[in-house]
């Protein structure tokens, strides 16, 4: 049986025979930039099986974040937080945490909403950089291969501004990559994915981008691959929250893809390859400049 990358333990030694990183990537960063945003709705899919954070993203009174009606603009408020999360300045890191504040200030349940949320809660946001520093981790596997101990131990405690950019303290944080793989057997106790949090996400899934209508037959062969891609990306917990279907001939096929892919990946030039997160520093340095929106 095909080994179901995703479905490990962070802390999982490395498989037999596993692939060590091609010489070409210099950084586990490096490997993991670009190519990483093929996993984006698996991931989003995975932070919002929480249902504080699926109602406060799907009942999000931000207008302009949100992911189903403005689908580009969202991208680059998330790609642009990764960016400053793990490669910002502080002073990058605390202007763009007062930006992503204002917006977190407006996210919060009403007295009738069937969910009670803050964007402010820092166990949801604990949550969110979780699933973010473990969808790093499943992709990293699939393209990759496995990381030596002092590797993934160094990658471990950067992993660390992914929560503690935003209102997550740093004692939060699990203290090794044991004790994150505890708290995150925990918190798949807490995950739930219902009809309305599912209606919002099926799109995402889909890989749909807003309204665009496309004829049937395309669209409904688009939404055949991303499916597919979304929930190769997916643990198993996630992938029957969503009602994924998936089997040992689905994942050998998905193994074969992501093995060609990633050997075109790495021999794509640097530049290339870091894409689009160089660039998101530049473009958060310039919207600073010129008095825009952040966020």
């Amino acid at each position: 049986m095909p080994v179901d990358h995703v479905g490990r333990a962070i802390n999982d030694p490395a498989l037999p025979g596993g692939r060590r990183p091609p010489r070409r990537l210099a950084s586990s960063e490096e490997a993991m930039l670009g190519i990483g945003l093929l996993s984006g709705p698996a991931n989003v899919i995975m932070e919002l099986a929480r249902p504080g954070v699926g109602y406060g993203v799907k009942d999000s009174r931000v207008e302009s974040g949100r992911a189903d009606r403005h689908p580009i603009k969202r991208a680059r408020t998330t790609f642009t937080y990764l960016a400053v999360a793990l490669a910002g300045t502080d002073e990058q890191k605390a202007t763009y945490r007062r930006a992503v504040n204002r917006s977190h200030a407006q996210v919060h349940s009403l007295p009738d909403s069937p969910v009670k949320y803050n964007a402010f809660d820092k166990d949801l946001q604990m949550w969110v950089a979780a699933c973010l520093y473990k969808g790093f981790i499943d992709v990293y596997r699939i393209f990759v291969g496995e990381m030596d101990d002092r590797t993934a131990d160094d990658h471990y405690r950067k992993g660390m501004t992914l929560g503690t950019t935003l209102q997550v303290p740093a004692e939060m944080w699990p203290a090794d990559r044991k004790a994150f793989d505890e708290y995150w057997q925990q918190s798949l106790e807490l995950i739930h994915i219902d009809d309305a949090v599912h209606a919002y996400l099926w799109p995402i899934a889909a890989g749909r981008i807003g309204n665009v209508a496309l004829p049937k037959p395309i669209q409904g062969r688009l939404d055949a691959i991303n499916l597919f891609m979304t929930t190769g990306f997916l643990p198993q917990r996630f992938r029957e929250e969503m009602r994924l279907a998936w089997d040992d001939d689905k994942q050998r096929r998905f193994n074969r893809i992501m093995a060609t892919v990633g050997r075109v990946y790495v021999l794509m030039p640097r530049p290339v390859r870091r894409l689009p997160f160089n660039w998101m520093l530049r473009d958060l340095d310039w919207r600073i400049r010129t008095g825009r929106p952040l966020v």
